[in-house]
Order: structure tokens, then C-alpha cells, then sequence
């Protein structure tokens, strides 16, 4: 109960009822009169500091309960902060105005001349190549030789334009062994490590980036890779606008707590949509129905690689692998889904409307 519910103060002095007049502070009557006559006395109001007050008899007095029969009022709890809202891990603006220039650049070269696509795949390998080998080296200690690797990586990306898929390969096992031989100059310390990690190295990136270039040989080359970009980033896009909108089960909480089932079911659906339409559209010879298959396996194949990646960088402690995109990490951090992806559709483009 609030203290002024008790009325003003009384007249300094005064300590008895108003019909009897005025009488000296203190007990003037007897203790039976006292008891029939003196009301209780009317308390000053409590400042809200809760600081010592002095009552009317000079006694200070705690600013707390001013009678033991009063029970202390429970102080007001402030209300619950309201449920932080969902935020992108990333610089959005950043990330958007970097990715609309890499994609400006990438279907510029595509359709205009062949040979400058065939340049920005050799450019992405060896950067991404340099970021993994450099993470490797900080983290682990690991010294893959970077050389061997970027001459050989490039060397296999065109030999797989130039001479498809037995180019390809002969390019990559070349690649290998120079990757061995080019380890032996130093101390043999180390040396399974180094050459493991640069052998994986060497089918991680320039290998896969290759069926990229296969892709580009064909009549509708330059549809075919469309396709296969377009699909791979609608994939990233539909996991992450229904994960971030409406995920709430974690698909894989161990190797990337960000991802959910929720965001899965939106990177297959969004992914077998653009596929229908691409293949109908696009492709020479393709069907809707066919769209629909590429596209649950571009969803697959995407969300496996991006595990794949995550599943390296949680090894290695590290977030993203290199800063050279602002609002996406580093080279890598982009292909990670889809350098995978990359023979995958072009293994089902071939099956479904041939090499040509």
C-alpha cells in the first residue's frame, strides 16, 4: 500500500485527536487514555531513493518497511526484453554488390568470348588454391607446394577444354607427380602430410573445376554453365531465405550449426523449380521433367559441398578461408558448393542430352 494512502501529516506537536485540542508532544495522557485516544500516527511519505528519513520524534529510520505488521511492497520487475531478431551473419549490402559483379563478369565473358571464361576459371583455381594451401600452412602446419599446384591447376582447366575429359585426366596425374617431386627439394620431415594434402588439393579444386570447362566445349556450352550457375546459387539462396525465415531444426549442428532442414527443403524446392524452367528453356533438347531431377541433385550435391568445406574450416578453426570478398570471405568460400556440383551436372546434362 502506497504511504500517502494514509493522508497528510499531522500539526508538528501534536499528537491528539482534532476535537480535543492542542497538547504537548509525548504521552500527556494516561496509558488507558493513550489507548483510547491516540490514532495511529500518520507516517511522512517514503522519498523513492529509499534513503534514512527522520520521522517527527527525530529517530532516523531505514528507508524499508516502517512497521513490522507492514508487508514490504515486492519492487516492480522490468518487463522481458523482447527476442533478438534474426540477422545475417554477413555484411548483406557488401555481399550482394560483390556478387553482382562477379556475376557481370562471368556472364560478359561467357558469351562473348569463350577463352576469357576459360581465364576466370584459371584465376579462381589458383586463388582458391593459394588461400587453401596458405590456411593449411597457418593452421596445421602443413606446407602442400603451391607451385606445382597452380601452374598444374590451370594446365589441367585448359587441357580439359582443349581435350575434354582424357585431357583432363592426364593433367591432373601430371599435376600429382609434380606435386611429389617438387616436395623432395626439402627435408623428407613432413613429407607424407605435405604431399597428401597437396594430392587433395589437386582433385579439390582444379580437378573438379575442370568438368566446368568440359561443360563449355558443347554447342550450348555457354547455356550449359548458365545453368549450372544458376541453379547452384538459386540452391544457396533458397536454404538460405526459408532457413533463415523459418528454420528451426539443425541439419547438421556438429559441422555447421547455421544450417537446417527447413533450409534444405528450401534449397531443393527452389533448385527444381529454376531447373525445370532452365531446362526447358535453355538447353537444347531438354525438358521440364529433366530440370527437376538436375535440379534435387544440384540442391544435394551444393549442400554436400558446403558441409564439406565447413567440415575443413571447423578443422582448421577458422571462419572463413581468405578476406578477398567483402561480405563472402574468400575465393574458396564461393566454390565451395560449387566445384562439386560441377561434374554432377555435367555428367547429367551428357545423359540427358548428350556430349554435343
Amino acid at each position: 500500500m502506497n504511504d500517502s494512502s494514509w493522508g497528510a501529516p499531522p500539526t508538528a506537536g501534536y499528537w491528539g485527536p482534532p476535537d480535543q485540542g492542542a497538547a504537548p508532544a509525548g504521552p500527556a495522557y494516561d496509558e488507558l487514555d493513550a489507548q483510547q485516544t491516540r490514532p495511529m500516527p500518520i507516517v511522512p511519505d517514503v522519498p523513492a531513493s529509499g534513503g534514512a528519513q527522520d520521522d517527527d520524534r527525530g529517530a532516523a529510520r531505514p528507508g524499508g518497511p516502517l512497521f513490522r505488521d507492514e508487508t514490504p511492497q515486492e519492487p516492480m520487475s522490468a518487463p522481458p526484453p523482447p527476442p533478438p531478431k534474426k540477422r545475417a551473419g554477413r555484411d548483406l549490402r557488401a555481399a550482394i554488390g560483390v556478387g553482382v559483379g562477379l556475376g557481370a563478369v562471368i556472364v560478359a565473358s561467357l558469351f562473348i568470348v569463350k577463352a576469357v571464361f576459360i581465364g576466370v576459371i584459371v584465376v579462381a583455381v589458383v586463388v582458391g588454391l593459394w588461400e587453401l594451401t596458405s590456411r593449411l600452412d597457418e593452421k596445421k602446419g602443413i606446407k602442400a607446394p603451391l607451385v606445382p599446384l597452380a601452374v598444374g591447376g590451370a594446365a589441367m582447366v585448359v587441357a580439359g577444354y582443349v581435350r575434354g575429359a582424357e585431357g583432363a585426366w592426364v593433367a591432373t596425374a601430371l599435376t600429382a607427380l609434380a606435386v611429389l617431386a617438387w616436395r623432395m627439394t626439402e627435408p623428407p620431415e613432413g613429407y607424407l602430410k605435405d604431399v597428401t594434402a597437396g594430392v587433395f588439393a589437386t582433385f579439390y579444386v582444379p580437378f573438379l573445376a575442370t568438368f566446368v570447362a568440359m561443360m563449355l566445349t558443347a554447342d550450348d556450352g555457354a547455356q550449359r554453365v548458365l545453368t549450372f550457375l544458376v541453379l547452384t546459387i538459386v540452391s544457396d539462396t533458397g536454404a538460405y531465405a526459408i532457413g533463415w525465415r523459418f528454420g528451426s531444426h539443425k541439419l547438421a549442428p556438429r559441422i555447421s550449426p547455421g544450417k537446417t532442414r527447413e533450409g534444405l527443403f528450401g534449397a531443393v524446392g527452389f533448385a527444381m523449380v529454376a531447373g525445370a524452367l532452365c531446362m526447358q528453356f535453355l538447353i537444347d533438347d531438354g525438358t521440364w521433367w529433366q530440370g527437376l531431377l538436375l535440379g534435387l541433385a544440384v540442391a544435394a550435391s551444393a549442400t554436400l559441398g558446403d558441409l564439406g568445406e565447413s567440415m575443413i574450416k571447423r578443422d582448421l578453426g577458422i571462419k572463413d578461408m581468405g578476406t578477398l570478398l567483402p561480405g563472402h570471405g574468400g575465393i574458396m568460400d564461393r566454390l565451395d558448393s560449387l566445384l562439386p556440383t560441377a561434374p554432377v551436372v555435367w555428367l547429367l546434362l551428357v545423359v540427358f542430352v548428350g556430349s554435343g
